[in-house]
């Protein structure tokens, strides 16, 4: 009786220890997409090509992109949250001066890496802070900062289906949560 025991807890064993090894070890890394912009700065200051570069040495891939010159009834109504805001019309007359580059941009932790690589808004204070960063190599100021992201899952959802209609199906799949 003792060797049947035995072989049973052999088999049970080699169950276990193919179940946990050799299982799929499938994490749900769900890829998470976040808008980006190179605005006009970025483009007239020819870092364009270095941002994209970047932002690929980085892991993310750029799912969509296209050049845009946005008109102030398109600046107004996205950035909408900031109208009551002394620097609104600042912000407008900028963000109008030239054309910008949206890029839709996805990788694990896509928000917070994106967030993270553009620096502090405050161009000139991520020159000190984080010189590294996109806005410390090419930003000038708060304004004048180069590139913006999406700070939510909830931003990035709104800001990708303002610019890519067409991909608003697949954005709202993955953050069916919201």
């Amino acid at each position: 009786m003792r060797p049947l025991l035995v072989g049973f807890f052999r088999v049970l064993a080699l169950f276990v220890f193919c179940s946990v090894c050799c299982s799929s070890t499938e994490e749900s890394t769900k890829l998470e997409k976040t808008l980006a912009i190179i605005k006009p700065d970025g483009l007239f200051g020819n870092y364009t090509d270095d941002i994209k570069g970047t932002i690929l040495e980085q892991g993310f891939s750029i799912v969509k992109e296209k050049n845009v010159q946005l008109d102030e009834a398109t600046v107004k109504t996205f950035y909408a949250e900031h109208s009551s805001k002394g620097f609104f019309p600042s912000l407008i007359k900028y963000m109008t001066s030239g054309p910008v580059l949206l890029m839709v941009l996805e990788k694990d932790n896509a928000i917070a890496d994106w967030r993270a690589l553009m620096g502090p808004t405050d161009a000139s204070k991520a020159k000190i802070t984080h010189p590294h960063s996109i806005r410390a190599k090419c930003g000038l100021d708060t304004e004048k900062n180069c590139v913006h992201g999406s700070d939510s899952p909830k931003s990035a959802l709104r800001e990708i289906t303002f610019f890519f209609r067409e991909l608003s199906a697949d954005v709202i799949a993955e953050h069916d949560e919201l």
